[in-house]
C-alpha cells in the first residue's frame, strides 16, 4: 500500500506540483497513512494544494521601477549605493561606466547587476578590492531580494582604517540594501485585462466581486450599459469570470481579454 502511495506521489512530484518546502509537509503525513483510504485522502489533499509562495514565483517579479540613491559611513569610509533599472547587459555595463566617470577619484567603485526574467544574467566587480568581499556579497543581496533587471555600483572612498574581509563583506552588502530602500521597487504580475458588459442591475455585483478580491476598476463607461475594466492576476482569472457569471445570472458579458503583464505604481496601474 505504502509503496503504491509513494510512486503516486513520485508522479505528481515529476509535475513539479509543488515546492520542496511543501513536499516536506506531505511527506510526513505519508509516514501517518496506515490504509488505502486514509492515504488516497492525503494524495488527493496535496494533488490540489499550489503553495502561495510558488504561485507567486511565477506570477509576479520584483523590478526596480525609479532607482535610487544612499550612502553609510563605515570607520571613516564612505559608501555610496547607487540602484538604476536595466534591460540589458550593454545599458547595464554602461550606466557602470558612468558611475565610474562621476566618481572618477573615488577609491573603487564596485558593481553588481542582474538581467532577466528568471535573473539568468548575473555580474559583479570587486574593482580592486579583495576578491570576493564587495561584487559578491552586492549581487547576493540582489538575488536574495528577488529583484529583475536592477545594476548597482557602490563608490567607496577610503577613510584611512583598513576594514578586513568581514567588515567589506559587510559594509557592501548594507550599501546596497540601503540603495535599494531609496528605489521605488514594484511587482510586475503577469495577468489579464478584462473588460465586461453588464447592465445596470449587474453593476453592484460585479463592483463587489472585484473589491472582494482586491481587484481596482481601470476604466468604465456608463451609456445604456455598463462596460468596465479591470486587471486580473493570472491565477484569478477563471474563478473570477465564473464568480460573475453566477452573480449577475448570466447578464455580464466578457468583450475583451487581453493578456499582459502589470503593476500599480502609487496606486495607479502601469500596463508593460
Amino acid at each position: 500500500m505504502r509503496h503504491w502511495f509513494l510512486c503516486n506521489f513520485s508522479a505528481l512530484l515529476s509535475q513539479e506540483r509543488w515546492s520542496v518546502h511543501s513536499c516536506g509537509t506531505v511527506v510526513q503525513s505519508i509516514k501517518k497513512a496506515s490504509d488505502s483510504e486514509e492515504a488516497e485522502t492525503v494524495l488527493n489533499m496535496a494533488a490540489n494544494r499550489e503553495p502561495e509562495e510558488r504561485k507567486k514565483d511565477m506570477k509576479q517579479i520584483k523590478i526596480v521601477f525609479e532607482g535610487g540613491e544612499d550612502e553609510i559611513v563605515e570607520k571613516k569610509s564612505r559608501f555610496i549605493a547607487t540602484v538604476r533599472p536595466v534591460e540589458s547587459e550593454e545599458e547595464a555595463l554602461d550606466f557602470i561606466a558612468a558611475m565610474k566617470k562621476k566618481y572618477w577619484n573615488a577609491t573603487h567603485n564596485c558593481s553588481a547587476f542582474v538581467v532577466g526574467e528568471n535573473q539568468e544574467l548575473q555580474r559583479c566587480s570587486d574593482d580592486g578590492e579583495p576578491q570576493g568581499t564587495a561584487g559578491r556579497p552586492m549581487l547576493d543581496v540582489l538575488l536574495g531580494e528577488a529583484v529583475h533587471n536592477v545594476a548597482v555600483v557602490v563608490t567607496r572612498y577610503f577613510g584611512g582604517t583598513l576594514l578586513g574581509t568581514g567588515g567589506l563583506v559587510r559594509a557592501y552588502s548594507r550599501s546596497v540594501q540601503v540603495g535599494l530602500a531609496a528605489s521605488k521597487i514594484i511587482e510586475k504580475t503577469e495577468g489579464t485585462l478584462l473588460s465586461i458588459r453588464t447592465d445596470y442591475n449587474g453593476i453592484g455585483k460585479i463592483q463587489y466581486l472585484l473589491g472582494q478580491r482586491g481587484l481596482t476598476i481601470t476604466d468604465s463607461q456608463y451609456t445604456d450599459i455598463v462596460e468596465l475594466e479591470t486587471l486580473v492576476p493570472q491565477e484569478q482569472l477563471t474563478e473570477l469570470k465564473e464568480a460573475i457569471t453566477e452573480g449577475t445570472n448570466g447578464r455580464a458579458a466578457f468583450t475583451k481579454e487581453e493578456a499582459v503583464c502589470f503593476a500599480f505604481v502609487d496606486e495607479e496601474p502601469l500596463i508593460f
